[in-house]
């Protein structure tokens, strides 16, 4: 089976969907009609940098330069996690031009 997401593909925020933050919990959220999601800071990282111009590949080869890791890793990570939010339609796919 294909993944959801392949490096190539660019991830963004569908509308209706946001990152907030919850100043009375003092958390970050993903907010999505009818439904949130609370973020660890890794989530907000990654979706804080979901501009709907960047591939997969080119937003883990930031992270990697931001956080000194492994690119292969972060990039692993963030397909894991950008699936769960693909499967929940609270994250869309569109193919690289």
């Amino acid at each position: 089976m294909e993944p959801l997401i392949q490096p190539q593909d660019i991830p963004y925020l569908p509308r209706g969907v946001r990152l907030a933050d919850d100043r009375v919990r003092g958390i970050r959220v993903l907010q999505a009609p009818e439904r949130a999601m609370q973020l660890d800071q890794i989530g907000d990282a990654i979706l804080s940098e979901l501009d709907g111009q960047r591939s997969l590949a080119a937003i883990a080869r930031a992270l990697a330069e931001r956080y000194q890791a492994p690119q292969n890793q972060i990039a692993a990570d963030m397909r894991d996690f950008l699936t769960g939010l693909i499967e929940r339609r609270m994250v869309f796919v569109k193919a690289a031009p």
